[in-house]
């Protein structure tokens, strides 16, 4: 058995991934910083940083703690309270917005709102 809360996964080649920044996977299952970018699906908080920039894919591994975590609110689709307990999408592994809108482009569903505090919203990846 295993609670889930904590993963290890392989990292993408070509990135870094920074401690307490918000992680996808890409559709080959290796995790990058969020992003908005098609195909990402939100796994959890970094719990360690991870150079790979000059390393192949699966070189290095990142542990992912799952859970619910603050993150900055986006200024221009913003989060509000009336998004609590609904999905809300990356913007980028720091930054969470209210719709999965910009230029036509995908964000990725981050989690659901658990709370609004101005500037951040708290969110459960899972």
């Amino acid at each position: 058995m295993r609670a889930g809360d904590f993963l290890v996964l392989p990292v993408a080649a070509g990135v870094q991934i920074f401690l307490g920044a918000l992680v996808a996977v890409d559709s080959s299952g290796y995790a990058v910083p969020a992003k908005n970018e098609d195909g990402l699906r939100a796994v959890g908080r970094a719990e360690e940083a991870v150079d790979n920039r000059n390393g192949a894919a699966g070189a290095a591994t990142v542990q992912v703690r799952r859970g619910v975590f603050c993150w900055r609110n986006d200024t221009t689709l913003p989060v509000t309270a009336a998004h609590v307990y609904q999905e809300c999408y990356i913007r980028d592994d720091e930054t969470v917005r209210a719709r999965d809108e910009e230029s036509g482009a995908a964000n990725p569903v981050a989690g659901r709102v658990i709370e609004v505090n101005g500037g951040e919203v708290w969110v459960e990846t899972r």
